[in-house]
């Protein structure tokens, strides 16, 4: 007597998924990735020469000379602008990804597919934290010819820990403000009274220690501050807060901030009519 392998024994014409549809998540994930591509001159270059900008204008207004943590001020404020640079990126991308299928009546090419929760969150906060690390990477080039910037990170792997989740952290954060705008309105003020607020209160453009009481408090409990104390850690060996403490606090944020967008997505809540 033969017996029928699993392959022969499955009924006819019937396909089977693997508990990861690799291929959806690949071909959701490269067209999230060129969607942004075919604007890149608004959503790689603009942000590099902005944040560019900021650099100049803060330098040349303090003048040389200025020391902030030992180090000269380009020097300090350039990893921070790298990490911020990277973060808003990350959740402009994300923010628009399912906005963008509810607004055009698109979104069921998200939802009839054979494709799970995991692998769109995987797909979308992937193609968020490319154009991250795409705007990171030509910020890190631009800035290393720019006077006294120490572009040669001392700690390689905190400028990776940091860059991978603080952008993974602002890529959930839009994703799920891409869940709960109904329109492009709301995505905007998101970004324009909660992220930029954070961003620039972040301790990017000086240390915390020079805060004292409330400033200071609400600094500590920003997460910008800790991927960007991390971060510049990272270039500089130099922190305003413990790196093991924000490595914490930033991964525990992510865990959270996946966790929730999987609920959501996965009961469809402002996806399905």
């Amino acid at each position: 007597m033969v017996k029928l392998s699993s392959a022969s024994q499955r009924p006819f014409g019937k396909a089977t998924i693997a508990s990861i549809n690799w291929e959806g998540l690949y071909a959701l994930y490269v067209k999230e990735v060129r969607r942004f591509f075919k604007v890149q001159m608004q959503t790689i270059w603009a942000p590099v020469v902005s944040t560019l900008l900021f650099l100049v204008i803060f330098t040349i207004a303090l003048g040389g000379g200025h020391k902030t943590l030992g180090w000269d001020f380009a020097a300090f404020v350039a990893p921070g602008l790298i990490a911020m640079g990277m973060m808003q990126n990350a959740f402009a991308n994300a923010s628009f990804s399912l906005l963008v299928g509810k607004m055009q009546g698109t979104i069921l090419d998200y939802l009839i597919p054979p494709i799970g929760t995991k692998e769109i969150i995987t797909a979308l906060t992937g193609a968020a934290m490319t154009r991250a690390f795409l705007v990171g990477f030509f910020l890190w080039v631009a800035m290393a010819f720019w006077p006294n910037v120490h572009y040669i990170p001392n700690h390689p792997f905190a400028v990776l820990l940091f860059g991978f989740f603080g952008a993974m952290m602002l890529a959930l954060i839009g994703l799920l403000t891409s869940i709960w705008a109904d329109k492009y309105d709301h995505a905007a003020s998101v970004s324009n009274f909660v992220i930029q607020p954070l961003a620039l209160l972040s301790g990017t453009f000086y240390s915390v220690h020079s805060l004292h009481g409330f400033f200071y408090c609400f600094s500590t409990w920003n997460p910008f501050f800790h991927v960007i104390s991390g971060f510049r850690y990272g270039f500089l060996g130099v922190a305003d807060a413990n790196i093991f403490e924000s490595a914490a606090i930033v991964i525990a944020i992510d865990v959270i901030l996946g966790g929730i967008a999987y609920l959501l997505i996965a009961r469809g809540w402002k996806l399905k009519s």
